[in-house]
């Protein structure tokens, strides 16, 4: 089932019981405080479960003539009714171990009574008990599609509470409560039904008559309360209500209702004279009221009253983002088939429509036809001559919900003309499967038209990388379009404090490291990235970083009017600054891999210099490409500690300004059959740098693995085994 189906149910549920869950979640937080109130009273008994029968009615006997009930409620307040000495009726809390009678017993107050009848039946009386009851089955249902949303986003159970990256505040927290609060609002919503059942008498009905035989009830041997063997055994916390006898007859008994039976106890003998098992209805009713109301539990109560909040909030955060949704909907000045440039947008939550929306009015100011929609509505485009693709991934590298039929109808679809394409992916690094529906779109583009431009990736909503890929685009095609910066500018979130450890001199060629300590604990490793925001707004900088001794090690180039490496270079040790860390899951050094090959240019090789920190069970090898001898300097002392510790198995080193001129892929030209095999035995491949030197890597492993293993490379992308982080 398409997860369309499930958003769509999920919204028109929300949409259909809007009202009368605000109405219900807005009394349940108050009622949750009822019982609260009723716990903070002085009348709890510690230890029922430590108090039996026969002690509680010995001691209520002594001190009383007459006695006609004890009860113990929810709230484990021990109740009697009873006559005193003086023939005064005394109701309400006693002192189950000394029969000291308490206070009278709570009433509930006229505005918790008021707000009740609001909650159970909206003052409609029984039809408004049928809308309570249909409005708690409808938020069952919601929060059954709800958790299905989040295991499709999530990409099943064993990864329902993996983290999730914070990139838009109402759908981060509405995944995240909902997570939370998701057992409570089902045990809500459950017991909500199950009680409107109880009302209605839905339930099937049970009858607790004793049957008992009066003349066969004995009168000895006669035995004390404390001796009675059934009021020994049973206690406190076990009974719901003990009935006295009328007289001293013994045609008059005891009446012992505990939580699971009903028994009728000969007053005189001891003799259970009659036994019934309390129905599993009856257990069920009182476990559902409790359960929906927190009577008896203070902390099961404030757990309620936080759930039933969380559903307010989930009413808001929903409605955002529908609308968030619909106010990026696409609009046209062109027809289809008059359009020259068709922008197709894929689109979860809206944010890539944003993108697709503004660069569609910046063709339309140039004076270009264009014609913008969604994914799934693709079909044959007359007089395009342009095709640009933009698309988030949803899930583990699928199609967003409006781009799931895509590829099909781009196979089924004629070609009546030819297209030059371009294809932008949006996502998140934090993810292993980062933009792999954009790749998969790349890739079946390529089959039917000719691509413009290589794919291009965009981590986190990036404007400043949208940017770029927008000025390549204008240089390949010859028109001008400048998105403007407010249209889609968003201020950096989850900023981190670093204080700057150590930086070194600059080598001969504008390199230099430097070394960061974060302010608190954490959670980042070698392969994620660093943000940074030199001019403090939404302009960021990533780079690699490595993991050392729990520190930031960074390697940096110095390039004239370079933002992002003039900010670095200028920091003085000691220093405090704000960044982001940016989970790169797809860039970790691999857990089970036996067999890993490293490759990098320049200052790639800082991810590679901390995964080699913590190696500790891999084969290693390191191939890296520098312009000189000097240049290596830099790195040299950690390379051969690393080497002298075994933490790296073979290391090469390629200069390609020196010598005999050579770049890494030389060096893995002339390794060919050791790459062939690491692959082969499933080892991994990691690439860090430049694209330049990217593309002429993979072209090298293309000719190696087709030479000596009959593959191709994609065998062993697909098998994740060549893994990069290049730019």
């Amino acid at each position: 089932m398409t997860i369309s189906i499930w958003r769509y149910s999920h919204l028109a549920l929300a949409v259909s019981s809007f009202v009368f869950i605000l109405l219900a979640s807005v009394t349940g937080i108050i009622l949750a405080f009822q019982p609260i109130s009723e716990q903070l009273e002085p009348y709890h008994v510690e230890n029922l479960n430590n108090i039996s029968v026969a002690e509680t009615i010995t001691v209520f006997k002594a001190t009383y003539p007459e006695i006609i009930d004890i009860k113990v409620d929810d709230n484990d307040f021990v109740i009697a009714s009873v006559f005193t000495e003086e023939g005064d009726n005394l109701e309400g809390y006693f002192n189950p171990k000394t029969a000291q009678y308490l206070g009278e017993e709570i009433e509930t107050s006229k505005f918790f009574q008021w707000v009740t009848s609001l909650h159970r039946s909206l003052f409609l009386k029984s039809v408004g008990r049928f809308f309570v009851g249909l409005c708690s089955f409808l938020l069952f249902l919601i929060t059954i599609t709800g958790t299905i949303l989040i295991l499709k986003r999530q990409r099943g159970i064993k990864k329902f509470f993996a983290k999730i990256v914070n990139e838009n505040f109402n759908q981060y927290w509405h995944v995240v409560l909902g997570r939370l609060s998701l057992i409570p609002i089902l045990i809500i919503t459950a017991t909500g039904v199950y009680l409107s059942f109880e009302k209605f008498n839905l339930l099937p009905e049970t009858t607790t008559d004793h049957q008992i035989d009066f003349d066969a009830i004995s009168e000895t041997p006669k035995q004390s309360i404390s001796e009675i063997a059934i009021f020994k055994n049973t206690k406190l916390s076990e009974v719901k209500t003990i009935e006295f006898p009328f007289s001293e007859d013994v045609e008059d008994y005891f009446t012992l209702t505990l939580k699971s039976k009903e028994l009728v106890v000969n007053q005189i003998t001891g003799d259970i004279l009659s036994s019934i098992e309390t129905p599993l209805v009856t257990i069920f009713t009182r476990l559902s009221l409790n359960l929906h109301t927190g009577k008896g539990s203070i902390i099961w109560a404030l757990i309620l009253a936080v759930a039933t909040a969380n559903i307010l909030f989930f009413i808001y955060s929903g409605f955002a983002m529908t609308f968030a949704r619909r106010k990026a909907r696409l609009k046209n000045k062109y027809k289809k088939d008059e359009a020259e440039y068709i922008i197709l947008v894929g689109s979860e939550n809206g944010s890539t429509l944003t993108y697709a929306n503004a660069f569609y009015k910046q063709l339309i100011a140039a004076g270009k036809k264009a014609f913008i929609n969604q994914l799934n509505s693709y079909t044959n485009y007359p007089k395009a001559k342009h095709l640009i693709v933009m698309t988030a991934t949803y899930g583990q590298g699928e199609a967003t919900t409006n781009a799931n039929k895509f590829i099909q109808r781009l196979n089924n679809e004629a070609n009546h003309n030819e297209l030059q394409f371009s294809v932008v992916g949006f996502g998140s690094l934090a993810y292993p499967d980062f933009c792999q529906f954009a790749f998969d779109v790349d890739l079946a583009l390529q089959q039917k038209f000719k691509s413009l431009l290589p794919i291009f990736t965009i981590n986190d909503k990036s404007v400043e990388a949208f940017n770029q890929w927008v000025q390549q685009w204008c240089e390949a095609t010859n028109i001008n379009v400048s998105i403007p910066e407010k249209a889609l500018a968003i201020a950096p979130k989850q900023l981190k404090k670093l204080k700057v450890l150590s930086k070194t001199e600059n080598n001969i060629d504008e390199t230099f490291l430097i070394t960061l300590k974060p302010k608190k604990h954490h959670q980042f490793t070698s392969g994620d990235l660093l943000a940074i925001y030199p001019k403090n707004d939404y302009r960021e900088r990533l780079y690699s970083i490595g993991k050392v001794d729990g520190n930031i090690h960074l390697s940096v180039k110095l390039h004239e009017n370079g933002i992002g490496s003039g900010f670095l270079h200028n920091l003085q040790n000691n220093t405090a600054f704000k960044a982001r860390l940016v989970k790169n899951s797809a860039f970790h050094l691999p857990k089970k891999s036996k067999s890993v090959i490293m490759i990098a240019n320049g200052t790639g090789i800082a991810p590679f210099l901390g995964m080699l920190s913590q190696n500790k069970n891999s084969e290693t090898q390191l191939y890296l490409g520098l312009r000189t001898a000097a240049s290596f300097n830099l790195y040299k002392n950690q390379i051969d500690d690393y080497i002298a510790s075994k933490k790296l198995s073979k290391f090469h080193l390629a200069l390609s300004r020196e010598n005999e001129k050579q770049y890494v892929q030389d060096k893995l030209d002339e390794n060919a059959q050791n790459i062939a095999q690491t692959l082969y035995s499933d080892g991994v491949i990691m690439i860090c740098g430049s694209l330049a030197m990217y593309k002429s890597v993979l072209a090298t492993l293309e000719d190696i693995v087709t030479k000596y293993n009959n593959k191709p490379l994609s065998y062993y992308q697909n098998k994740q085994q060549i893994k990069s982080d290049c730019y």
